[in-house]
């Protein structure tokens, strides 16, 4: 397996974002790496949304793809979204699947499926727009690790009200 990240791609330690078992076939783990990429950016405004999607997950296919098959022996799908919503080749086929295997598992009908799927990508790809563009302002996040008290973690998440 992959413990940690690597400055360079596709070292031994590189870790992708996201992994899930079952997507393309039972008991197979698929990897995904993400990016989300700005069409409008000087590095991007030469080529057309479709080249520049292509680009990307050309990229990120040399950068971990055989090692993903390889050394992991998984799956390996790059997530490519633009930052106005277009979903690379991979990523439609990715989630494709998924609202595929959503619509068997609940009997909802696929066009609902990949409705709800767009609507939350949507809105996750919105939400990391405006925190790319104004920072984070949130409540830090606790990491949750062995040596962590969950009854220290729980009283210090419980708001009051005086």
């Amino acid at each position: 397996g992959s413990s940690g990240i690597n400055a360079e791609y596709g070292g031994t330690n590189a870790r992708l974002d996201v992994g899930a078992t079952g997507v393309w076939s039972p008991n197979v783990k698929s990897l995904c790496d993400i990016r989300v990429f700005n069409s409008l950016a000087p590095s991007n405004a030469s080529l057309s949304v479709e080249d520049a999607l292509r680009k990307h997950e050309q990229e990120k296919i040399r950068a971990y793809g055989e090692r993903v098959l390889q050394v992991e022996k998984c799956a390996f799908s790059p997530l490519i979204f633009s930052t106005n919503g277009v979903m690379g080749p991979s990523a439609e086929r990715f989630y494709a699947q998924v609202a595929r295997l959503i619509s068997l598992k609940t009997k909802q009908s696929y066009s609902d499926s990949i409705r709800y799927i767009r609507q939350r990508l949507s809105f996750s790809l919105l939400k990391t727009i405006i925190v790319s563009r104004r920072g984070f302002r949130g409540t830090k996040v606790t990491r949750v690790t062995e040596e962590t008290d969950y009854n220290l973690l729980y009283i210090t998440r419980v708001k009051t009200y005086d």
